[in-house]
């Protein structure tokens, strides 16, 4: 499975790249994990492959999304491509108005320029394995779920500080995100 993503990685970004871009790049292996990520009540990450090690073109993050949990907040890109692949259970997608329910095994390609969010309705933890192309959008998830989420929940951030940090990030990483639109899916499908 990790070879065919970076296979598919590697073509996607080096048919577009100079050859004095591709030949830069630099060999790497990450060994298999041997613990599956432990979504915990909600949504956990783990960043598999950094934009750093792949000039900026690509990375990627192991998902864990426990049963009946909502993901973000429905939210638009500017600049990055995302392309998901489900190795285990179900994740439900949204993009613009149409819903997607990619099963284990299943891809799904999210470009840029539209609304999208996703959650696991199922009663069994589902994962994935999250792709961005064009952006070090595992900068983002990484400084959200170990910084501002855990912040906000131990009280070393207030909620106005959480909130404000959130949108910085938002701001930075060329996002804008729908709030508003987050409960009626949570309500729809019983999600928390």
């Amino acid at each position: 499975m990790s070879g065919a993503m970076a296979g598919l990685a590697t073509a996607f970004f080096n048919s577009s790249l100079p050859a004095a871009t591709v030949n830069s790049l630099k060999p790497f292996y990450i060994p298999p994990d041997a613990t599956p990520l432990d979504p915990g009540p909600g949504l956990a990450i783990r960043t598999k492959v950094r934009s750093s090690q792949t000039n900026m073109q690509y990375s990627c993050v192991d998902v864990a999304v426990a049963p009946k949990t909502m993901g973000p907040a429905p939210h638009v890109h500017e600049a990055l491509d995302e392309l998901m692949y489900v190795y285990e259970g179900t994740i439900s997608i949204l993009v613009g108005k149409e819903v997607h329910h990619v099963q284990a095994g299943g891809w799904h390609f999210r470009p840029r320029g539209i609304v999208h969010t996703f959650w696991n309705g199922t009663d069994k933890v589902a994962r994935s394995i999250d792709m961005y192309f064009n952006q070090n959008f595992e900068d983002f998830l990484e400084e959200l779920f170990f910084q501002v989420l855990p912040g906000m929940q131990t009280g070393r951030l207030t909620p106005q500080e959480g909130v404000a940090r959130m949108k910085a990030l938002d701001k930075k990483f060329g996002i804008t995100t729908f709030d508003d639109q987050r409960k009626p899916i949570m309500d729809q499908y019983g999600l928390k």
